[in-house]
């Protein structure tokens, strides 16, 4: 399937295929970009899939030039984007040539990041190789490091040339990081369509036992509402926010321990309940529209309960959230599923109970 991101002159197309890595250089080839290239990615996706990329790429006519960078969120920071940039320069690109982003979320965001600063912007592709980066961060442009003490603070708007999603790669993921990227899927069907998540509740188990077909039928559909989103607001002015759903108590969660005891999966999954059960609290939804989001997350293996939370820490986060206007934070909550609404001056104590929440 073929999802193309409308937004004029910065469009472009989202493959989702079996087997679409070993196609990166024909593709890429068709887009008519200058022939050096830099293929960014960790050891560990380096050792599965580099081999597979360089020699698509290779056989197009492309030059390659290998980027290592750490695994994980430990991937977005200063000093990687500057090895990142080091790597570029030695590889004599310039801005007619294309960075390949071969990972997760974390790869793609500061390959991205790299991307869009190196000579003040040159040509990214994003292949994604977790869930959570198929269907959620190689899409719509947004790039970032982190900040001690806000995730993805630093960052910039820059949209990829293309971004190829291979359905398969999601069965060779180890258990906790397939987990860790349906909660964005789950995300996408509560705020955004209503027979997506029916879908979903009909296909838990075959999604869950990662059967090829489902997968890529729930990716492809989840690709396809990101993409509808990003194209009627591709730099977050006001819809965009609805991706956010989950993310407000989800990204605190992740700064509050350190980015490291949660996946940013997990911490979303959590959010998602702390920010439906805060929709109950103020009468915008009711017990069963949160039950349902409950139900589907704890079906799936994801956290829905964490005794060990510490509730000021995730609540100073949640205040130097780079959504915040004047110092007001916006929740989007679900009134019911495929529905969202932006709220704004939530009250603190409904804050904190619904983060409390989670404890029990």
């Amino acid at each position: 399937m073929v999802i193309t991101v409308d937004l004029g002159p910065r469009s472009y197309s989202i493959v989702v295929a079996a087997g679409a890595l070993g196609d990166v250089g024909s593709r890429l080839r068709e887009l008519r970009l200058g022939s050096r290239t830099a293929l960014v990615s960790d050891a560990a996706v380096g050792r599965l899939y580099r081999k597979t990329v360089t020699s698509s790429l290779e056989a197009a006519g492309f030059s390659v030039a290998a980027i290592e960078v750490p695994e994980g969120e430990g991937a977005k920071t200063l000093e990687v984007a500057e090895r990142c940039w080091n790597g570029l320069l030695a590889a004599g690109l310039d801005r007619t040539s294309t960075v390949l982003a071969l990972g997760g979320g974390a790869v793609g965001d500061v390959a991205g990041f790299a991307a869009a600063t190196y000579m003040r912007g040159v040509n990214v592709v994003q292949l994604p190789t977790t869930v959570l980066a198929q269907v959620d961060a190689s899409i719509g442009g947004k790039t970032a490091i982190d900040h001690p003490l806000a995730k993805n603070l630093i960052g910039a708007f820059h949209q990829p040339r293309l971004v190829i999603v291979d359905p398969a790669v999601a069965r060779t993921l180890p258990e906790r990081e397939f987990r860790s990227g349906l909660a964005e899927i789950v995300k996408h069907g509560i705020v955004l369509d209503a027979g997506y998540f029916a879908e979903l509740e009909r296909d838990l188990a075959p999604l869950r036992a990662r059967e090829l077909g489902v997968l890529e039928s729930i990716i492809a559909g989840s690709c396809r509402l990101k993409a509808s989103v990003v194209e009627r607001d591709e730099r977050e002015a006001e819809l965009r926010h609805v991706l956010n759903y989950g993310h407000t108590i989800g990204h605190a969660l992740e700064a509050a321990t350190g980015y490291a005891r949660l996946t940013h999966g997990e911490a979303v999954s959590l959010g998602i309940v702390a920010e439906a059960r805060l929709a109950r609290r103020l009468g915008i939804a009711g017990a069963e529209t949160v039950a349902r989001q409950e139900r589907m997350l704890d079906a799936l293996g994801l956290p829905v309960r964490d005794a060990s939370i510490d509730v000021e820490p995730v609540v100073a986060a949640i205040s130097r959230d780079k959504k915040a206007k004047d110092g007001r934070v916006p929740f989007v909550l679900a009134p019911q599923i495929g529905t969202f609404r932006l709220v704004l001056d939530v009250p603190g104590a409904d804050v904190r109970a619904a983060i409390a929440s989670l404890r029990s």
